[in-house]
């Protein structure tokens, strides 16, 4: 359960002690980052601990939490170090709705904050998580999905007319948390499937019961099958179909 007020506290004293430090529109830390560390760590010295030679976001004595905002594939040999002895919990930031404003790197100005028409949601991080698959079925890790709706300042030097293809994205504040979806256990992956979905089901009709690409849904596909959470029961053409797990080997 999340805590709305706590969050806020935590975030307003964050982008304060940032902007006395470093001066307004500066920032040490990427501020989402920033926040949710402070946000999950239960105290400021349990921040930045060394553990088998490598620093840990946040070591509580008993559990490492991890913030990764960034590509998974940079945890991989954390995650080699640290599960053998410790549970991990990575929290992994996943913005909801996004407002976008656009800096111009010479005169130092932001347009004003247009919401963007992209949605997220949690089928998003499988990209990354597809990254440290082989890590998912250790008893050690944990996920954490922070649902937040941000404002997102990127930087006018894209390769496009308008500057705004292949821009770099400068940093993101979050407005307001809007939810925590956990995996503690391989049962958890199964809320990612729709109770109003028929089975057996194809990507496909997969894809169209959460309202994402089936691209994107292959790749959830592809994980909840090596979780063992379903199975392929045949064919419909050339596609192949999946069933819900209700038993499992592995468990």
């Amino acid at each position: 359960m999340i805590d709305e007020r706590r969050f806020e506290e935590v975030k307003e004293n964050y982008i304060l002690s940032q902007k006395k430090r470093n001066g307004i529109g500066t920032l040490k830390e990427k501020t989402v980052h920033g926040i949710l560390k402070d946000y999950y760590a239960p105290a400021k010295e349990m921040q930045e601990i060394m553990i088998e030679g490598y620093i840990a976001d946040i070591f509580t004595g008993t559990e490492i939490i991890e913030i990764q905002t960034a590509g998974f594939d940079k945890m991989r040999e954390k995650l080699k170090a640290f599960l053998p002895k410790y549970p991990v919990t990575i929290v992994h930031p996943i913005p909801r709705t996004k407002w976008l404003g656009w800096i111009d790197e010479e005169s130092g100005e932001c347009s004003a904050l247009r919401k963007s028409p992209v949605k997220g949601n949690i089928y998003r991080a499988f990209y990354e998580l597809y990254k440290i698959k082989s890590f998912l079925t250790d008893k050690n890790l944990r996920l954490c999905f922070p649902i937040l709706d941000v404002e997102e300042y990127r930087l006018l030097n894209g390769w496009s007319r308008d500057r705004k293809r292949g821009s770099v994205r400068y940093d993101r504040i979050p407005v307001a948390f809007i939810e925590e979806i956990r995996f503690d256990r391989l049962e958890d992956y199964m809320q990612l499937i729709p109770y109003e979905l028929k089975e057996p089901f194809t990507v496909q009709e997969f894809a169209k019961a959460v309202k994402i690409r089936k691209e994107q849904a292959q790749t959830v596909i592809h994980i909840l099958h090596y979780l063992d959470r379903i199975r392929r029961t045949g064919k419909q053409g050339r596609a192949y179909t999946y069933c819900v797990q209700e038993y499992s080997e592995k468990e």
